[in-house]
């Protein structure tokens, strides 16, 4: 897109922690004076909380059984295409919010599980950052991979995600082991179709993989800690990345291919700082040049 105005997106599943991936993002920004404007995957949904009960039941009354947020067809993603695009060629755009809490409901003013009102985003900006389920997405009609500048993915291992979904469910919703299993069925197709494509489009990847047995997640007591996991940094193009500096200064890391490093689960912050920090810069400097 334009040099002028660069996106970032960041990819990644439900229980990815991408928003703690954004957090560093923040400090990154933050620390370098980058103005970004954030848009959030779950603005893009289709239905608030209670319509997309609705058409849940609708569909599975009509014979689908596996209808979910990862289906296109419960997103506006042709609208989320229209942003990246007038972003990348005029650096304006709108968003909106999703809320989800309480908390959230005091601020954005709107109960939770409703969005909050469109609003165009603020003028001068230096780059656009998006993070949730779409960024790379590819459909018939829809196609975003190649209007983002940088493409990061975020993703556990399958088994680490179950786990993650099952406690935060049963702890935050109510939920019984039953419900979330079924909740992962009706989701699959659409996983496979939908999400994991996308992390073949992306520029770096981050895999968590835990070092404990986690070999039937539905009876997992604990989720895998950061210091009992580790990360899987995978490079699209190693070209130009200086491999043996990132050795050298994340502890315990090594590579297992030539495009690959691996880290303790507890180097992610640091990680992505070294990693993602000049290829921020980079996106700036082009942007300088370009003005």
């Amino acid at each position: 897109m334009s040099a002028r105005h660069p996106i970032i997106a960041i990819t990644g599943s439900s229980g990815a922690g991408t928003t703690s991936v954004k957090n560093i993002f923040d400090q990154i920004f933050r620390r370098e004076q980058v103005r970004a404007v954030f848009i959030e995957g779950d603005a893009f949904h289709r239905f608030d909380r209670q319509a997309m009960k609705q058409r849940m039941a609708d569909e599975e009354a009509g014979g689908n059984r596996n209808f979910s947020h990862f289906s296109p067809e419960a997103n506006i993603l042709e609208r989320l295409q229209e942003v990246f695009e007038e972003y990348g060629r005029r650096g304006r755009g709108q968003t909106r919010h999703y809320v989800h809490d309480d908390a959230e409901s005091k601020l954005y003013g709107t109960p939770p599980g409703t969005f909050s009102e469109w609003a165009a985003f603020e003028d001068d900006s230096d780059l656009l950052f998006y993070e949730g389920l779409h960024g790379c997405v590819k459909t018939d009609t829809v196609d975003l991979a190649p209007m983002a500048d940088l493409k990061i993915g975020v993703v556990p291992v399958i088994n680490l995600e179950w786990i993650q979904k099952i406690h935060r469910d049963k702890a935050t919703r109510g939920y019984s082991t039953e419900a979330v299993m079924d909740t992962i069925l009706r989701r699959m197709p659409d996983y496979v179709k939908y999400i994991c494509p996308q992390f073949a489009r992306t520029n770096i990847n981050f895999q968590r993989v835990p070092i404990v047995d986690t070999s039937d997640p539905f009876i997992a007591r604990w989720i895998p800690t950061a210091d009992e996991s580790m990360i899987v940094i995978r490079f699209a193009n190693p070209r130009g990345i200086d491999f043996p500096y990132l050795l050298s200064m994340i502890n315990g890391s090594f590579m297992s291919r030539a495009n690959s490093i691996v880290a303790p689960g507890n180097k992610l912050d640091i990680a992505m700082q070294l990693i993602l920090t000049p290829l921020i810069l980079q996106l700036m400097e082009k942007k300088r040049r370009a003005s």
